[in-house]
């Protein structure tokens, strides 16, 4: 997939320019006089729905699922001014779909700092969680670190990599903080965004997708309604997986299951022009 960018913006058009002049002016806004002056949580949290929109349909090639469902679910929770739950999605497919640039992009449209922003936070099991042995004290400080973040700036993305390798059981100190409560060990959560992913579901993903071409539909008439019960079912048939015999499975804490279909040889070419273009 290609590399995070900020290049859909038509800077030569008349829009651009219309652009930049709201821009000046929104500059002035109380919000903004009060980010000059401090370092407040909100002013790291700047969505830009244009261009992530642009971005994920010149370069997220193949998944049209996958593209529609995170903008939809993403613009619902954002423009929600006081949301009942935080948003909480689980990415799954094959490794090389984009699951990864996906989370990126989320990071880099929503928080002025993108993946280095304070307030974006990745996970990964082999590098926060390796020793299987040590899982209650990963579940204590899994827990003390949401807690304190979510303390400090209500606005947090959450990205946690490779469900499929951390131990079942330790997700689960989470699952007071994704319900639909309204504050939680004294702090409120509701405007966090969680991010799971997984290649757990892929084989069943491909699967869906190798029928629909034996049946020759095309690959965009293939809908969400196809891919969600399978992949549900192999994350519970996953032994291995962090949602094994979880609550947050068992409670439907999962605000949506993103599904990411296998590429095809003319995806992936595009991919490739993608990078060789920058």
């Amino acid at each position: 997939m290609a590399a995070v960018r900020r290049g859909c913006w038509p800077w030569g058009s008349l829009l651009g320019l219309l652009g930049l002049v709201s821009a000046a002016a929104a500059a002035w806004d109380l919000t903004s006089l009060r980010c000059n002056f401090g370092a407040f949580c909100e002013c790291d949290f700047r969505p830009d729905f244009q261009g992530l929109e642009c971005d994920l349909a010149q370069h997220l090639v193949g998944q049209h699922l996958a593209r529609a469902l995170v903008v939809k679910a993403l613009k619902a929770f954002v423009q929600d001014p006081a949301p009942t739950k935080p948003l909480v999605l689980s990415l799954h497919g094959w490794t090389g779909t984009g699951k990864s640039y996906v989370s990126s992009l989320l990071a880099h449209y929503l928080f002025r700092g993108g993946l280095r922003s304070p307030h974006v936070h990745h996970f990964s099991p082999v590098i926060h969680f390796p020793h299987p042995g040590h899982l209650e004290r990963y579940k204590k400080d899994l827990k003390s670190w949401v807690q304190g973040n979510l303390t400090a700036c209500s606005r947090s993305l959450f990205l946690f990599d490779e469900m499929d390798e951390l131990a079942p059981g330790l997700i689960e100190v989470l699952r007071p903080f994704l319900g639909p409560s309204w504050v939680v060990y004294g702090t409120n959560y509701r405007k966090a965004i969680f991010i799971f992913i997984s290649n757990t579901g892929g084989e069943q993903i491909n699967q869906v997708v190798l029928e629909a071409w034996r049946s020759r539909r095309e690959r965009e008439e293939i809908r969400l309604q196809e891919l969600e019960p399978v992949i549900s079912q192999a994350v519970l048939d996953n032994p291995n997986h962090g949602f094994w015999r979880s609550g947050i499975m068992e409670e439907h804490l999962l605000d949506a299951l993103v599904p990411f279909l296998p590429l095809q040889r003319h995806h992936v070419q595009h991919c490739v022009l993608n990078e060789l273009a920058q």
